[in-house]
């Protein structure tokens, strides 16, 4: 029996040289390396998707993998592919290295300059740990990709073109349908989740900046649970302690939520930082807010460009949400998908502020009426992501089972 080998390898050089050795493993399908963290991911993703079957038995991630951190990057794939070994490449063979890389979830380390002998046996251990995992549990979906929920990040081209409503409105939506949400709040200088669903809170994510292993339990202590079903991670009341949080602690905070939540909606704010670029990179789904002016619609490709010059999202990958959109306006839907080169949601949202300036006043969007044409747009969009359980079955009447005002009536429509 072959075993498939994936290589994630930065560096030409080493590529070369791991190329070179891989192809004369008895029994190995090597596949091309791939260069950075973010092509393992996609990669990974896209084989199982097609077919689980499809998923290799052994990854090798080398030292210098980037942008995520070699030992992050082991984690991320053995917490969503669990059934697929990970060997670690090399040249610092200590044993404080080891234990981390262990602890990460590599089942092996090959160091560097590379033997044949070593490589060898270390692809040989992780396919045969592969091998056994798949065998003796089967290979359900729950197996090989593990149990993650889905990963939604929400980010404006520039300030005020409604982020922070589209991000909460699409929790609420997949909420009402049924689905445990997590909704965080990653504009960390000025995240406004709270305002707008009328919270005093005491923790945030700084909370979690000191942890270097986020247990379920401290994962639990820094949420607020809030009346709509949401489990709320705030933003930082003071925007200067934003700065504490790194990427490292948005990979693992992410990465916990995706496997505790079925839907994790993330406000990543209009401003890049390294903490938010962190989950943006791990998103199943990305989408980017633009009104349908010049300036927002420039500002849209900017960020496009910005995230794929730091190998973060490609411009295929992002979907651009419309908001504020008339049919009067020069600057249509097609207009700013070719422009932007991403993928425009089909469902544009309306301009209506009328029907939320209530809502936002009081700082209550979970109150916004089922028959705003907004609340429609945002939900039916929460329906076309995937967000909501049986979005056509469920609806009765363009209604979503679960959806309750304050009042106790159901409400909350979607197209």
């Amino acid at each position: 029996m072959s075993t498939r080998i994936l290589p994630a390898v930065g560096d030409a050089d080493a590529a070369r040289a791991v190329t070179t050795l891989l192809g004369q493993l008895p029994d190995a399908e090597p596949a091309a390396p791939l260069g950075d963290s973010t092509s393992l991911l996609d990669t990974l993703a896209q084989l199982a998707a097609e077919s689980l079957d499809e998923l290799p038995e052994v990854v090798l991630v080398h030292e210098r993998i980037g942008p995520v951190p070699a030992l992050e990057l082991i984690r991320e794939v053995a917490l969503r592919f669990p059934a697929v070994g990970v060997v670690l490449v090399t040249a610092d063979a200590s044993p404080g290295l080891y234990s981390a890389a262990m602890d990460a979830g590599a089942r092996g380390l090959a160091g560097l300059p590379l033997s044949y002998e070593e490589l060898a046996q270390r692809v040989q251990g992780a396919a045969g740990w592969s091998t056994g995992v798949r065998r003796h549990l089967g290979a359900g979906a729950d197996v090989l990709t593990g149990p993650g929920g889905t990963v939604v990040t929400v980010s404006g081209a520039k300030g005020g073109v409604g982020t922070t409503v589209t991000a909460v409105q699409l929790a609420l939506a997949a909420a009402a349908s049924g689905h445990t949400v997590a909704l965080a709040d990653l504009d960390l200088q000025s995240g406004d989740v709270a305002s707008y669903l009328d919270v005093q809170f005491r923790r945030s994510i700084v909370d979690l900046s000191t942890i270097q292993d986020i247990s379920p339990r401290v994962l639990q202590d820094a949420l607020f649970n809030h009346d709509t079903g949401l489990a709320l991670l705030l933003a930082p009341g003071e925007g200067e302690r934003g700065e504490d949080v790194s990427d490292r602690v948005v990979r693992q905070t992410v990465s916990a939520l995706r496997h505790r939540y079925e839907i994790v909606v993330i406000d990543c704010g209009t401003h890049m930082n390294s903490a938010n670029a962190a989950a943006i990179e791990m998103a199943d789904h990305t989408l980017l807010v633009t009104t349908p002016d010049v300036i927002t619609v420039r500002a849209a490709k900017r960020m496009v460009r910005l995230w794929d010059r730091l190998q973060v999202r490609k411009a295929e990958e992002t979907v651009t949400v419309v908001n504020r959109h008339t049919r009067s306006t020069e600057i249509q839907p097609a207009l700013i998908e070719k422009i932007t080169a991403t993928r425009v949601a089909r469902i544009p949202v309306p301009a209506n502020f009328k029907e939320l300036q209530a809502v936002v006043d009081a700082g209550r969007l979970q109150d916004l009426d089922a028959k705003s044409t907004v609340k429609q747009a945002l939900w039916g969009l929460a329906g076309d992501l995937g967000l909501v359980k049986n979005a056509e079955g469920a609806a009765r009447g363009g209604r979503l089972k679960g959806d309750r005002a304050s009042a106790g009536g159901r409400r909350g429509r979607t197209k």
